[in-house]
C-alpha cells in the first residue's frame, strides 16, 4: 500500500474566506468537493497514521536550502556541535548527541510484547543501544509569556560560525509550520470539530524543527539502527524530503511501509497527543531509520559525486501548548475509550515520555 497523497491547494484557495469555526457553517462555505477532501484527511490519518500532502508553499528548493546548512552542521567536529547541547532544557532547544535518546522499543514494556507478536516479515530491527543519530531542535514561532514550562519554551540555540542559520531555518520551519497548521485545520473539519479545534490548542506551542544528522560514513553499514522503533510524543509530524532512504512507518494495520517522500511532497504522521485528544480514534505512528541496501546505494551514489553523507532528516514536530490540558474533544469525550485519556497537562505528559527516553534534562549547562 502507498501512503495517500492529498493537495492541498483546493483548500488553501478558500480558506481565508471561512469566516466561522462552527463545523455545520465551514461546511456551508467549503461546500461538498472541500468537505470531502477533509473527510479524507480525517479518515487517513485515522485508519493508517500517515498521509503525504502536496502544499505549494513548501518548495523543494526550500528543503534543499535547509538540508544543505545542516549536512555543514552535522559535519562539524563533536566537540564544537556540543557547545549548542541543552541537557537542562531535556534536548527540546539545541543539539542532542548520538547515544543520549533511547528508543522506546528498549524500554517499554509493552511495546517489546507486541515486537514478539509481530510476523518477522514486518518486524522492526532492534536496536543494541541508544540512538546513533544526534538532532539539532530549532523553536519555530512564539514562546508564550506565561508558563509553567519555561524549560519546554526555551530561547533558541544558535552555532557560532553560521550567520544564515536563524534566517535558514525560520524559513523552512515556517512553511513546514504552516503546512501541518493547514493539515491540523482540515482533520478538524473531518472529524466533525469546529475548524480550529487543533489549531487553537498549538497556539504558542512548542514548534520544533527537529532535523537528526546520521553519518553514513562512520555508521553505513547495513542494517544500522539510527532511530530505533518508536512513536512521536506530540501532535502531528511533518517530514519533508531527505536525500537517503531508510525511514520505514507502520500503518495502523500493521504493515510496514518504507518511505518514499515524492519530489514536492511532504510526509505527516499522527503523534501520541492527537491520539489523547481524539480519546484513541488516530493512533500515534510507530516509526524507525535504519541503513537499508536502498541507503547503501544512495550513500555509494553520493560518495562518487562527492556530495555529503550525512543523511538529514527534513522533521518538524508539532505539539499542543504545554500549559493545555489534553484531553478527548468534542464527541469523542462520549468514546467508550476515552476514559484510557484521563485529563493531562501537556507539559507534564511531555517531560513523562522524555525522561523515559534519558531526555529527562539536568540542572547542569553544556
Amino acid at each position: 500500500m502507498e501512503v495517500p497523497v492529498i493537495d492541498l491547494l483546493p483548500y488553501l484557495e478558500i480558506s481565508p474566506a471561512l469566516s466561522s469555526s462552527r463545523p455545520e457553517e465551514v461546511g456551508d462555505q467549503l461546500g461538498a468537493s472541500l468537505m470531502g477532501l477533509c473527510g479524507e484527511v480525517s479518515r487517513i490519518l485515522r485508519e493508517t497514521g500517515a498521509l503525504m500532502v502536496k502544499d505549494p508553499r513548501c518548495s523543494a528548493l526550500d528543503n534543499d536550502r535547509f538540508i544543505d546548512m545542516m549536512e555543514k552542521y552535522f559535519d562539524a567536529p563533536p566537540h564544537f556541535k556540543r557547545f549548542q547541547e541543552r541537557p537542562h532544557s531535556h534536548y527540546q532547544v539545541g543539539v542532542t548527541p548520538e547515544g543520549v535518546e533511547v528508543p522506546k522499543s528498549l524500554v517499554d514494556e509493552e511495546i517489546q510484547e507486541k515486537l514478539k507478536a509481530m510476523p518477522e516479515e514486518v518486524r522492526p530491527a532492534i536496536p543494541k543501544g541508544p540512538d546513533l543519530k544526534w538532532r539539532y531542535m530549532w523553536r519555530v514561532g512564539p514562546q508564550p509569556s506565561n508558563t509553567r514550562f519555561q524549560e519546554l519554551n526555551s530561547e533558541p540555540v544558535i552555532p557560532d560560525g553560521f550567520p544564515e542559520w536563524k534566517e535558514t531555518m525560520d524559513a523552512w520551519g515556517y512553511k513546514m509550520k504552516s503546512a501541518v497548521e493547514t493539515v491540523a485545520e482540515m482533520a478538524a473539519i473531518g472529524f466533525g470539530l469546529p475548524k480550529d479545534a487543533f489549531t487553537s490548542l498549538m497556539n504558542q506551542g512548542p514548534l520544533l524543527l527537529a532535523p537528526t544528522g546520521s553519518n553514513l560514513r562512520q555508521y553505513g553499514q547495513e542494517g544500522t539502527v539510527f532511530a530505533g522503533y518508536h512513536y512521536d510524543i506530540n501532535f502531528l509530524t511533518i517530514h519533508g524530503r531527505s536525500r537517503f532512504p531508510g525511514l520505514n512507518i507502520w500503518l495502523r494495520n500493521g504493515q510496514k511501509v518504507e518511505v518514499k517522500v515524492p519530489v514536492g511532497c511532504l510526509l505527516i504522521q499522527t503523534g501520541k497527543q492527537i491520539e489523547w485528544l481524539t480519546a484513541g480514534d488516530c493512533i500515534a505512528g510507530m516509526h524507525e531509520v535504519v541503513v537499508t541496501s536502498r541507503t547503501m546505494d544512495a550513500a555509494a551514489a553520493a560518495s562518487k559525486q562527492n556530495r555529503s553523507l550525512w543523511r538529514v532528516s527534513s522533521t518538524l514536530f508539532a505539539h499542543i501548548a504545554t500549559d493545555v490540558m489534553l484531553k478527548p474533544l468534542g464527541h469523542f469525550a462520549d468514546s467508550p475509550l476515552a476514559s484510557k485519556y484521563p485529563p493531562t497537562c501537556a507539559g507534564e505528559f511531555v517531560k513523562q515520555e522524555l525522561a523515559v527516553i534519558n531526555l529527562k534534562g539536568s540542572k547542569g549547562e553544556s
